[in-house]
């Protein structure tokens, strides 16, 4: 009767929901989005809903309407004018090697991106019009309350 005892205690449970506290995990106790939520914000990163938002590392502009011929080079010479720029990813096409009509320009504040975004947007680039945005963008509380109820169902 001991070993009938034992294996009665002793149950096979897998996957992710059967961990004795919810709030336990590996990341120390912090699930996901608990995780971003113990950054302090500052007067820079907040900001409305429907307005821009800040990635992890900085302010990332998508440019819209690249020539696919443009390459790395001439990109980081037309936004590197307004300010230092943290990164720049130009995405080619796996088959044909051309670009794939956007990149992502990052910068470090927010006044930099703006400026860029404003100085670029419409403007020409290798006879090509492009056009620049912020990359995150918040949803008006409106909109994230349908969302949220949508899941729901």
């Amino acid at each position: 009767m001991a070993i009938d005892e034992e294996r009665s205690q002793l149950v096979k449970k897998k996957g992710h929901g059967f961990q004795r506290d919810l709030k336990e995990s590996h990341d120390g106790g912090i699930r996901g989005s608990e995780k971003f939520e113990q950054y302090e914000a500052t007067e820079e990163d907040t900001s409305a809903p429907g307005k821009a938002q800040r990635s992890i590392e900085g302010w990332i502009v998508m440019v819209t309407g690249v020539h696919e011929e443009a390459d790395e080079d001439a990109l980081t010479e037309k936004f590197a004018e307004y300010s230092e720029i943290k990164n720049l990813h130009l995405n080619l096409d796996r088959r044909m090697g051309y670009v794939k009509g956007y990149a992502l320009v990052e910068y470090e504040t927010y006044k930099e991106a703006k400026m860029a975004i404003e100085a670029t947007n419409g403007t020409k680039f290798y006879d090509q019009t492009i056009h620049a945005n912020f990359a995150f963008i918040r949803m008006p509380a409106q909109m994230e309350r349908t969302t949220e109820e949508r899941g729901s169902r």
